[in-house]
């Protein structure tokens, strides 16, 4: 019984993930999952969820409408019982947290 709930919790944090690049930060033509903005996404049994993220700065232009539009996303995934989101500036974001495809796509590399 507990490999179908570990299958049930992967396919729900992968599908949670295909929305979370959906989502961009209004600044940059890149989602906020490639720009590593999203530290952790937790699944429990009961199928809550919990985001941990970040923003670009803590004076990000979208800092209260992105983690709102994140949990939003999130929980047009029929199974979901709760999404929270937490925002978190420990560590601060930098461009080392970009995927390589994220960098490609600004010319960093």
């Amino acid at each position: 019984m507990s490999e179908e709930i570990n299958i049930d919790t992967q396919e729900l944090g992968e599908k949670i993930v295909k929305i979370l690049k959906t989502i961009y930060d209004p600044e940059i033509p890149v989602d906020i999952y490639e720009l590593g903005l999203i530290y952790d996404v937790f699944v429990n049994e009961a199928n809550d969820v919990k985001i941990l993220m970040t923003l670009t700065s803590p004076n990000c232009p979208v800092a209260e409408t992105l983690p709102v539009e994140v949990e939003e996303k999130v929980k047009t995934i029929d199974s979901l019982n709760d999404v929270e989101v937490e925002i978190t500036f420990d560590p601060p974001w930098t461009q080392e947290l970009m995927s390589e495809e994220a960098k490609l796509e600004l010319g960093l590399l």
